[in-house]
């Protein structure tokens, strides 16, 4: 326990969150938690036998209010592994500090997963990219500027003022070529890119398009960051999706609706829920 109030009042939260959840689905010990971004909570529909609760219910969960975030948590098995899912997020632009955003994956983490993978609906930079496709993110660049850990909570002395060594990366290699491995199985090829996370909640303007394609992004969004840097801290691997929802054109000016995003993100579910059903199957049978 930290001798840091803060933290030991989160620390407190997270134990009441979890007590809950046993005792709803006592027989829950899941391996894998997973984080499903706008438009992509149906992939929850695939779990078998499962357990599902209203973050309205579990104390100290945030609540969303985004179009395409169910707000539940689901317990149950996806490829035949015990699995723990996020069907929506809360997100920092809601008004929520970055330890009250990630408290789910905070909560999740402490029931033991082994594997934390993240998903995302995301604006497409690079023009090689297309609407529906599939990117694992192997790199970030965060313009959030939003910490939702503390120094003393670091592991292993890996952090400096609760950052960790960007040289260690954030999202692990091996369950990376894992994924593209799969993928190729399946029939697909799975790129790989760097997104850069804004607090939102707004859309990009051509400028920062333009901006952010000289810093080296691929795809920009409003969430993930956060979640994947709490779970690399605390020493979880970490796996992230993220779905190319629209792609900028900044020479030519369009409007982006949620409602295409939701469209695009629903097309690429017939990918995604294949693609980590065969990768948990194959952790499953290892």
């Amino acid at each position: 326990m930290s001798n840091n109030p803060k933290n030991s009042d989160t620390d407190a939260s997270v134990h009441a969150a979890l007590c809950f959840i046993r005792e709803s689905a006592p027989c829950s010990a899941p391996r894998v938690g997973i984080v499903l971004g706008s438009g992509l909570g149906p992939l929850a529909d695939s779990i078998t036998d499962s357990v599902r609760l209203d973050y309205a219910d579990i104390p100290g969960f945030p609540v969303s209010h985004v179009s395409g975030h169910a707000g539940k948590l689901v317990l149950g098995k996806l490829g035949g592994l015990p699995v723990v899912a996020m069907q929506g997020r809360s997100h920092l632009y809601e008004g929520n500090s970055a330890t009250k955003a990630t408290f789910p994956v905070r909560a999740m983490l402490g029931m033991g997963v082994e594997l934390l993978i993240v998903s995302n609906a995301s604006g497409g930079i690079n023009p090689r990219f297309h609407s529906g496709d599939i990117v694992l993110i192997d790199s970030h660049i965060d313009l959030m500027f939003r910490t939702a850990i503390s120094p003393d909570e670091a592991s292993g002395g890996s952090a400096i003022f609760g950052v960790p060594h960007r040289s260690r990366g954030i999202y692990a290699p091996d369950w990376m070529r894992l994924a593209e491995s799969c993928a190729m199985e399946l029939g697909f090829s799975l790129p790989r890119g760097t997104y850069l996370a804004t607090l939102g909640p707004n859309y990009e303007t051509r400028a920062e398009y333009r901006a952010f394609a000289r810093l080296g992004a691929d795809m920009v969004g409003m969430s993930t960051v956060p979640e994947t840097m709490l779970a690399a801290q605390l020493g979880i691997p970490v796996l992230a999706f993220s779905i190319v929802t629209n792609v900028a054109t900044p020479d030519v000016p369009k409007k982006t609706e949620h409602a295409e995003v939701l469209d695009w993100t629903r097309l690429a579910q017939q990918r995604l829920v294949p693609l980590i059903e065969k990768m948990l199957a194959k952790m499953n049978a290892s």
